[in-house]
């Protein structure tokens, strides 16, 4: 099954809804990175400014101690000034000689936590190589992020003494919670956004495509047969009023065809008719003519059952006769068809009398009843039974031994007639347009036998239809009604 296609209408409103959600998303994740950008700035920024700090009263001490300022006496230096300086900074530091090793912490419960008693290699290596003597390492520790910042402590001549390190935690508590805050706030807003974008998409697509489901509804009930309205429409855009001057114009071509046509399709029509009765009356003929040829050479004037025999003969004749009488008759009056002149008829004896004009001895006829009474126009059927008979003959190759066989039977209700052959079959390409008027696979003819025999069924309530096997034969298997509904 054929996958559905979407309308422009519900498209265009979920393309419009689509766009609404995708800006919100898009909103809220570049809010979110930037708040994450400035949140580290501010982290950065603060880091440094507790280091300036921290450095400015670590130049102060060394400047007023009394111990001489080098890297063996600053444990002595900041013996006990270290706890003030951090008391009046409310920040906690530590000083690491220059090969790394412990110096002093200002808190010392941090011992065996965060606070190692030598620093590693890479980060002394990070720190010789900074054109700024300053390395700062990104750590966690018990699921928080903290940054170790590390500076190289210089005195009054730039002589290195010692490092400072700065162990800082980012704390995002608050600010966590106002982005939260804020996300909640902006996700009610997206929400009312989202509601008016799907009413205003709504609208906007109906607005959109009224006049295109104008056009549409005008396109669908457009028909060659019956006279069309054109489409009048106020206010519509530029693209719409070309697609509308189109179809008033394709209106106005269309009635100038359908005026043209209908003259063509009398004309055909009376062609067709023609053909058609000109097949109808060419159709016995040639059965006619053999009938009459073998009568000729198989007559006996000494024959006893001469009189019987040229009796039968001169019946079917006269039924042949009285058909194509009926069919000329017929035609010169306004090229109608024989009107059904419908009698009780005992269709083994009628089928039998018909199959008479074939002088070919392999046909077979098997009634499965001697008497199987219908109600049925005499002329019809015969023309039904010799159209078949002729076809099956016909569909014989000239190399293969013809054998037809014309069985027939009835139940209850319905009479059943097969007609059988081993000709070529019907291929599986044809087979849609046996019975379509004109199609034939024979050189000469119109094509019209077929068609014929299936609207004579059809009047009588009945259904024709086949069975083929390539190469081997077909069956033609025609059913109607014992009694006619227009029998009185």
């Amino acid at each position: 099954m054929p996958k559905r296609k979407l309308s422009l209408r519900s498209r265009i409103f979920i393309y419009m809804v689509m766009l609404v959600v995708l800006a919100s998303i898009l909103i809220a994740a570049v809010t979110i990175v930037q708040y994450r950008e400035q949140s580290q700035d501010y982290h950065r920024m603060r880091l440094e400014r507790k280091e300036a700090q921290l450095i400015s009263s670590i130049n102060y001490v060394l400047k007023e101690t009394t111990w001489e300022v080098k890297s063996e006496n600053l444990y002595l230096i900041f013996k006990d000034k270290i706890y003030e300086i951090a008391n009046v900074h409310n920040v906690s530091f530590n000083l690491y000689d220059l090969e790394g090793n412990l110096i002093k912490m200002s808190k010392p419960s941090l011992e065996n936590t965060l606070i190692d008693s030598y620093l590693s290699a890479d980060i002394l290596s990070q720190l010789n190589q900074s054109a700024s003597k300053r390395y700062v390492e990104k750590n966690t520790s018990f699921g928080e992020d903290y940054r170790s910042s590390y500076l190289t402590l210089t005195d009054d001549k730039a002589k290195p003494l010692g490092i400072l390190n700065v162990p800082y935690f980012d704390d995002d508590s608050l600010n966590s919670s106002e982005l939260n805050e804020f996300l909640i706030r902006l996700s009610y807003a997206y929400l009312v956004m989202i509601l008016v974008a799907i009413a205003f998409a709504y609208f906007v697509s109906k607005y959109i495509t009224k006049s295109l489901q104008t056009i549409r509804d005008k396109m669908k009930g457009t028909r060659l047969e019956k006279s069309n309205q054109k489409i009048e429409l106020v206010g519509a855009s530029l693209e719409v009023s070309a697609l509308v001057e189109s179809y008033n114009s394709m209106i106005d071509d269309l009635e100038e065809s359908a005026k043209k046509l209908a003259t063509s399709e009398r004309k055909q029509a009376w062609r067709e008719m023609a053909k058609q009765v000109a097949h109808e009356i060419k159709n016995p003929l040639t059965p006619m003519r053999l009938s009459v040829q073998s009568f000729q050479r198989k007559f006996d004037p000494q024959d006893p059952g001469i009189l019987k025999k040229v009796d039968e003969y001169s019946k079917t004749l006269i039924q042949q006769i009285d058909t194509m009488s009926s069919i000329a008759s017929a035609f010169s009056n306004f090229a109608k068809m024989p009107v059904q002149k419908l009698e009780i008829l005992n269709i083994v004896e009628v089928v039998e009398l018909t199959l008479d004009i074939f002088p070919d001895s392999d046909i077979e006829f098997l009634p499965k009843e001697p008497q199987i009474n219908v109600t049925f126009d005499r002329s019809q059927l015969i023309r039904v039974i010799t159209n078949l008979v002729k076809n099956a003959i016909q569909s014989i190759p000239e190399e293969r031994p013809p054998q037809v066989s014309i069985l027939i039977f009835s139940d209850d209700l319905d009479v059943v007639i097969k007609v059988k052959d081993n000709g070529s079959g019907i291929t599986e390409s044809i087979e849609n347009k046996i019975f379509e008027p004109k199609f034939t696979t024979k050189t000469s003819g119109m094509g019209l036998g077929l068609p014929m025999i299936k609207n004579i069924i059809e009047t009588y309530n009945g259904t024709i239809s086949f069975s083929t096997i390539i190469g081997k034969g077909s069956e033609f298997i025609i059913r109607f009604p014992k009694h006619s509904q227009n029998e009185l």
